[in-house]
Parts: C-alpha cells; sequence; structure tokens
C-alpha cells in the first residue's frame, strides 16, 4: 500500500480536488470519478489537514458531503496558502539547498562553478553521505536560484562565477498583511511574513475571497509572460472536466471582479483577432511560445477599449449597445446616489430633478449589467436597452416575478 504524504509534486492536482470538491458544490466520494478513491482520500486528507476546523461534513441517508465554512471575521491569514507550501522534495534538494548558501554565505564571496563542486564533495566527504553530485546536477540546481533571484551569476575574464544575491530589507507590517490577503498572488507577501515571522493582526474582511489563493501559481506565470512580453499557449478546462489547448495567446492584462473576486485574463487571440477573456480557474497550465512584438499596441488596444467594457466582454467590431435607467431616490436617500456614483464602472450619472437620476452607457455586452440593475428594482422608473431582445427578456422575467407574488405589473415603479 503507498504511503500518503502531505506533500505534493503537482499543485494542479490538489487545485482541481479543492476547486471541485470544496469550492464549486458539495460532491461525494462517490461522485468523484476522474481519478480512483484512493487518489481522492489522499487529497481530502491533505486539504483537511491544511483547513483543520474548516472542513466539514453533511451526511444524507446514503453518503457523505464535504465542504467549507470559513467565518471570515476570525481567520487572520488565507488557510489556502498552506497548500502552496506544500511541495515535495528529495533528499539531495535540501542537501545541496543548504550547502550552496553555506558555501556562497555572502554576497562578497564568489565562486566558480568547479570551485563549487569542490566544496560540495568536501561536505559530502564530511559527512559520510556517500552522494555524489556531477556538474550538471549543480549546474542546474544553481540555475533555479538564478531564475529565482537568490544567486547572480557573471562573468569575469573568461570564467563565470556565482554570488549570492543582495539581501533585501523589507518594511514589515500593515501593507504586507493587506497584501497578502487582497492582492493578486497574495501568497508571495505570505511567504515573506512567514520568514520574517510577521503577523497579520491589523485586517479582517467582510468579503474575503480566499478560494483565488489556488490560481496563484498561474497568475504568476501569467504575470511573468506579460513583463516579458510573451506570446503563450494555455491548456483550460470547462465545468465538465475536458482539457482543451489554447495558442497564440497574448496575454493583456488581468481584471479582477469586485463582486465574486472572480479574476479574468484578457489575452489577444491571434488566430480571430479579437481580444478575449478566460477565466483564471479555469486555467491549467501557461507555457511561454515567443516574444510578441505587437504587445505594447495590442494593450493599448484593452485600454481604448476599456471604456465600453463592464465586466470582461468585448466585441470584435467595436459595436456597443446602449443602456440606460431612470431610478427614483429622496433627499434622505443620498446612499443610493451615492452607490449609483459609486458603482457606475464606465457609465455616467445624469441629476434629473430632486428625486431622480438618469444611469447610461454605451458597452459591448449590455447582459453583464443585469445582475447590477436588478438591486435597484422597486427604484427604476423608466428602462430603455437598445438590444432589444434582451429588453424583452428582461421584462418577461419581471412579469414572470410579478405573478409568482401576485404583484399588479401596471405599476409605476420597475
Amino acid at each position: 500500500m503507498a504511503e500518503y504524504k502531505e506533500l505534493i509534486k503537482k499543485f494542479e492536482n490538489i487545485r482541481s480536488y479543492a476547486r471541485d470538491f470544496y469550492i464549486y458544490g458539495f460532491k461525494s466520494r462517490d461522485d468523484y470519478t476522474k481519478k480512483s478513491g484512493r487518489s481522492y482520500d489522499n487529497g481530502r486528507r491533505r486539504l483537511e489537514s491544511w483547513l483543520d476546523g474548516n472542513i466539514f461534513f453533511n451526511r444524507t441517508s446514503d453518503k457523505k458531503n464535504v465542504f467549507i465554512s470559513i467565518d471570515s471575521r476570525s481567520v487572520k491569514h488565507n488557510p489556502l496558502f498552506k497548500a502552496l507550501k506544500s511541495k515535495s522534495f528529495t533528499d539531495g534538494d535540501i542537501f545541496l539547498h543548504f550547502v550552496i548558501f553555506d558555501i556562497l554565505y555572502s554576497p562578497n564571496v564568489e565562486k566558480t562553478l568547479s570551485e563549487i563542486v569542490d566544496d560540495i564533495s568536501e561536505y559530502t566527504f564530511l559527512t559520510e553521505s556517500g552522494r555524489f553530485f556531477d556538474e550538471s546536477t549543480i549546474r542546474k540546481k544553481l540555475d533555479e536560484y538564478i531564475k529565482e533571484g537568490l544567486i547572480v551569476k557573471f562573468k569575469k575574464g573568461r570564467l563565470v562565477s556565482y554570488r549570492r544575491a543582495e539581501d533585501v530589507n523589507i518594511k514589515l507590517g500593515e501593507s504586507l498583511g493587506f497584501f497578502s490577503e487582497v492582492m493578486p498572488c497574495g501568497v508571495l507577501g505570505s511567504y515573506i511574513a512567514d520568514k520574517y515571522d510577521s503577523e497579520n493582526d491589523f485586517f479582517r474582511f467582510k468579503h474575503h475571497y480566499i478560494v483565488h489563493a489556488l490560481d496563484s501559481e498561474i497568475l504568476c506565470l501569467l504575470f511573468l509572460a506579460m513583463h516579458r512580453k510573451q506570446e503563450i499557449t494555455i491548456k483550460k478546462t470547462n465545468r465538465g472536466g475536458e482539457e482543451k489547448i489554447i495558442d497564440e495567446i497574448v496575454p493583456l492584462s488581468i481584471f479582477v471582479s469586485v463582486q465574486s473576486g472572480r479574476q479574468y485574463l484578457m489575452a489577444y487571440r491571434r488566430c480571430n483577432k479579437k481580444i478575449i477573456s478566460f477565466r483564471l480557474d479555469y486555467i491549467c497550465s501557461v507555457r511561454e511560445i515567443k516574444t510578441a512584438p505587437d504587445f505594447d499596441e495590442l494593450r493599448q488596444t484593452l485600454k481604448n477599449l476599456q471604456k465600453n467594457i463592464w465586466g470582461v466582454s468585448c466585441s470584435k467590431d467595436n459595436e456597443t449597445e446602449h443602456i440606460e435607467f431612470i431610478i427614483k431616490c429622496t433627499e434622505k436617500e443620498s446612499y443610493i446616489y451615492n452607490r449609483l456614483m459609486r458603482e457606475k464602472r464606465c457609465g455616467t450619472v445624469e441629476k434629473i430633478d430632486s428625486e431622480h437620476y438618469r444611469f447610461s452607457a454605451d458597452v459591448f455586452d449590455t447582459t453583464e449589467l443585469i445582475t447590477w440593475i436588478r438591486t435597484f428594482i422597486g427604484r427604476i422608473t423608466y428602462l430603455k436597452f437598445s438590444n432589444k431582445a434582451l429588453e424583452e427578456q428582461f421584462n418577461a422575467d419581471m412579469n414572470t416575478m410579478y405573478q409568482m407574488y401576485n404583484i399588479d405589473g401596471e405599476q409605476d415603479d420597475i
């Protein structure tokens, strides 16, 4: 029988378990058929270990469902960060890590590859470990640390030498605690806090979008690709678990929903010559392909389009749809007007008289506004869509609601 281990090799495996079982719905062991029952049991046990105190069970007559329940008022740190810190390692990884940084103990110490190899051989002799690391293995390990910014590689004459990177003094406190919990890739702040034993005792969040910590690895790869102005290929899944490869993509920006915290990649796809969005929680992998020479031009195009983007939808032909409605609120209900101003995004608000305000916007997809517009039902006195099919659907939904609650549909306010 294979031994259960909490550490994992590939984060995507545990990410899919967390998403399928604990985030998007209640599922039992019997509902999961993509992998073996033992694989599911190991994934469940890992999550229960990381989320101790936040895992609950709902029993029915024939099965047990698992779900997460977290009171954000009592949580100092995003508990899902623990999953991102659980990568497995070998004895060789640990040995080389400490030995290399013991050899290069200061930024002033410079060593060539052959000198580092000789020093490591002395360590293995002194420890009587019997381990042997060839030059190729040590070079690869040094390259890993160079990529992470921990070691610097430079030429001195004809020889290539290595040294430790300069230490960085980081100011801890409120800014680090805030960054860790609300910013994309906040797990980076959590790693720093671990190193300096810093506690986030400053903030509690009414709406704490912890689940998006699971997307940090993908998000980091996308940020790197954008920084390097690279074209990429991604692998994504749908709700049914089917995988699809999408290439010829230029990543341009990350949009984050202020309502749900959901993160989207805004990217230009060359095959259909259009800027489209991808949900980050559906992206499984990211691979850089080549430099995108038109990166700056495409990012400026996205910036120009944003004046007509309500959510994440764009139009291939840059055709917009018009939406406007009038709401009624008294002088004592200024909070309604303040909310309208706060949430209007790319729209405009016009005062008609002391109790009526008109909102209007030209957007690529008015469907994205429907949920928000519904929150003003009871105060809307006028509503008009240029998209007549959507207007008819909205009115039909309202009439259905009137019938459900026995409300007279012939009234002044919607």
